[in-house]
């Protein structure tokens, strides 16, 4: 079986390709996309997998708008950190619907349920796809975080933030004062709420905003070097694979 994995975070990709390998050494990935763009460009110059891994939530949008783009005649698991979706609508439609972390039996489950479609379950499968973008739910996004200082709630304007920060599994969001505070969420569960217009994942550490972005340097090795409107612990670098998204995201339409 070969499995195109859509996923933009190297650790849930990672984790997914160690659980595949335990449920069946045979299980091929026949490629891994992180955004929309790289996902309907490789389902146009490739042949189709069996099946597909999808993460809802990707880099530049939500993965729904695949399905408005390209014909998927694949059968589709979504995963995602987040179930802010409706998710008994979106079982009518897709073979499962996985919740991150996710566990080896939930993916075999989901497997199971896969490997058991005859061709008619398929086609009709197939079908059910056509009006998915139908049950696409209306996104909705903070304007305010209420970060804790001390034994008070502080409400903070999203527009206020620089970015938000993550190492050894503490996150800090820097204002563009100056001022940075812990914050308790991961970037992942942060990412969610967040108007993909405004903010980015930049890598595994950094999510920020477009308004904070002061200048960008193309790195010795494609990579993008960012630099925001105040001092950071540690520099931004984005990937060679992802720098092209980037650059889209800066000069994007509002």
């Amino acid at each position: 079986m070969r499995i195109l994995i859509v996923e933009d975070e190297t650790a849930a990709y990672e984790n997914l390709r160690a659980i595949l390998s335990e449920i069946d050494p045979e299980l091929q990935i026949a490629g891994n996309t992180e955004s929309i763009r790289q996902t309907i460009r490789w389902l146009k110059d490739n042949q189709a997998p069996d099946l597909v891994l999808m993460d809802i939530h990707l880099s530049d949008g939500s993965a729904f708008s695949i399905f408005e783009s390209i014909d998927l005649e694949t059968p589709v698991i979504f995963t995602t950190a987040y179930d802010e979706y409706a998710i008994e609508a979106f079982k009518v439609n897709s073979i499962d619907y996985l919740l991150k972390p996710i566990k080896v039996e939930d993916m075999n489950r989901a497997l199971d349920k896969f490997r058991k479609l005859n061709r008619q379950d398929i086609m009709k499968y197939l079908a059910q796809m056509t009006h998915l973008t139908q049950l696409k739910p209306s996104p909705r996004f903070k304007d305010k975080l209420l970060i804790p200082v001390k034994d008070t709630l502080q409400p903070v304007d999203l527009n206020e933030i620089s970015c938000f920060y993550t190492t050894d599994k503490n996150t800090v969001i820097y204002l563009n004062n100056g001022k940075s505070f812990p914050y308790s969420r991961t970037l992942e569960q942060i990412e969610a709420s967040l108007n993909p217009k405004d903010f980015i994942r930049a890598n595994k550490q950094f999510i920020v905003a477009r308004v904070s972005v002061k200048n960008i340097t193309i790195w010795f090795d494609s990579r993008l070097l960012v630099k925001l409107d105040i001092e950071l612990p540690e520099r931004i670098y984005v990937s060679k694979n992802k720098a092209a998204e980037f650059k889209a995201w800066m000069v994007r339409e509002s």
